[in-house]
């Protein structure tokens, strides 16, 4: 089978001789806090948790320092929603590499910079949109949350409990995720943050919309944050017609939303933009829309599309920019990021991973062992029924040739994020390999 479109192939037992020797050197030079947390995450998960060592990778497959071949079902980290080495991103890449690898930002930008701005402008679910560019989704939630300070006059933002947002500083202050990736900074942070409850199908919405509606009681809130989807956080579904109360409570109130689409927009979950669904018969549309991941196939590349009446905030500094950086419209990331909107447009991907996700989700409800399926189109969240079990599977699914993540804030959910355009006989594959691993005694899985 052709590498990118094959099943499992493991040659060692996982991790192997050679990924072992670049984990020993990662820990002599890497942080300690990373080596620490996945120690921390071996004692919890009663398994072994270090890392493979990636060589290459392509379409649906990754392949390791020695050799082993797996399935990919994170696309590395939503990132490779096209498939790892996407041709088209790639061959993008490289031409605007050789041509011109980088040019002046803001002062002098490249033509590929221009056409990427007018392409996610064209596609934002508002008219007349504005962009900034950044270059990861940080960076986008921290344009986002600029932006609303200088629209609204106001420093509050109103976030919710199990959001992720990145952890760059702004971006920190609002993670719902962890109190603990806050704690350690808390005193640099805005202090002017709230939180609300993220009612999901089945959760009462009043105590959450009586939370909101107690946050922006005192007009100090100028950013109602939110994910339209929880992914990080469990991919965790809102409850229906939270979100459209919420913005009209927001809209009311003065207060700008915005929408972090950096893992679910683009497709993800079967829509292009799931904060703003072209067939919603109550539309959610923010006033601000971060993308990110998946944005330019594998290179570094955000962005944060807003109303153009809002971003007319920023105004006409006459000193030194109020937001920039060096890398900001990268050449080769924006073409590469162009290429990857046009092929997603010619693919029809949203459509795709809504067709197959939702068959995909059919499968797996059905699998003994498995308490829940969560999730839209191929952003999928498995409960499994025994408790705490997810982190175990997880790595025991490491060891069957599986790329698997633990989400939320407990760690008790697998997450599941693959290529768009993955094979489905791949996501059979991965079936078969579940059902086996759960209906195995405990003692039995590595």
């Amino acid at each position: 089978m052709t590498f990118g479109r094959q099943l499992p192939s493991l040659r060692v037992p996982v991790p192997g001789p050679r990924s072992r020797v670049f984990v020993d050197r990662l820990a002599a030079a890497e942080s300690p806090a990373f080596t620490t947390r996945r120690a921390r995450r071996a004692e919890r998960a009663g398994a072994p948790m270090d890392p493979i060592v990636w060589r290459r990778a392509k379409g649906a497959n990754v392949e390791d320092s020695d050799g082993n071949v797996y399935v990919d079902l994170t696309a590395g980290c939503g990132v490779a929603a096209l498939g790892h080495a996407h041709p088209a991103v790639v061959e993008a890449a490289q031409t605007q590499l050789a041509t011109l690898p980088h040019a002046r930002g803001d002062l002098h930008p490249s033509e590929a910079k221009v056409e990427l701005l007018e392409a996610l402008a064209a596609r934002a679910p508002f008219p007349d949109a504005r962009v900034v560019l950044g270059l990861n989704g940080s960076d986008a939630i921290e344009v986002a949350l600029k932006t609303a300070a200088l629209a609204t006059g106001r420093p509050g933002v109103l976030a919710f409990e199990g959001g992720y947002h990145g952890l760059a500083y702004g971006a920190v202050a609002a993670c719902g995720f962890q109190p603990a990736f806050r704690a350690p900074f808390a005193a640099q942070l805005n202090p002017h943050v709230r939180f609300a409850p993220y009612p999901c199908a089945g959760d009462p919405v009043e105590p959450a919309l009586a939370a909101v509606d107690e946050a922006l009681a005192d007009g100090r809130v100028g950013a109602v944050l939110y994910e339209p989807l929880q992914g990080r956080g469990g991919v965790r579904v809102p409850a229906p017609g939270f979100l459209e109360a919420v913005r009209e409570r927001a809209r009311a109130a003065g207060a700008l939303t915005v929408a972090d689409e950096i893992f679910t927009g683009l497709g993800r979950c079967g829509v292009p933009f799931l904060s703003a669904p072209a067939d919603a018969a109550t539309s959610v549309a923010p006033d601000l829309l971060c993308l990110g991941k998946a944005r330019a196939g594998g290179l570094p590349v955000s962005a944060c599309l807003g109303r153009a009446e809002v971003m007319a905030a920023w105004g006409d500094p006459t000193g030194a920019a109020l937001h920039t950086g060096t890398f900001y419209g990268h050449p080769p990331g924006c073409a590469a990021a162009l290429a990857a909107l046009e092929t997603m447009d010619r693919e029809d991907v949203a459509g795709r991973a809504r067709k197959v996700g939702d068959r995909f989700r059919a499968r797996l409800a059905a699998v003994p062992g498995v308490a829940e399926v969560r999730g839209l189109g191929l952003m999928v969240g498995i409960v499994p029924a025994a408790p705490r079990a997810a982190l175990g599977v997880v790595a025991a699914l490491l060891t069957r040739g599986y790329l698997t993540l633990p989400a939320g804030g407990a760690a008790d959910v697998v997450q599941l994020a693959p290529p768009l355009t993955i094979p489905e006989a791949l996501l059979e594959g991965f079936v078969g390999t579940l059902s086996a691993l759960l209906a195995a005694p405990v003692e039995t899985r590595p």
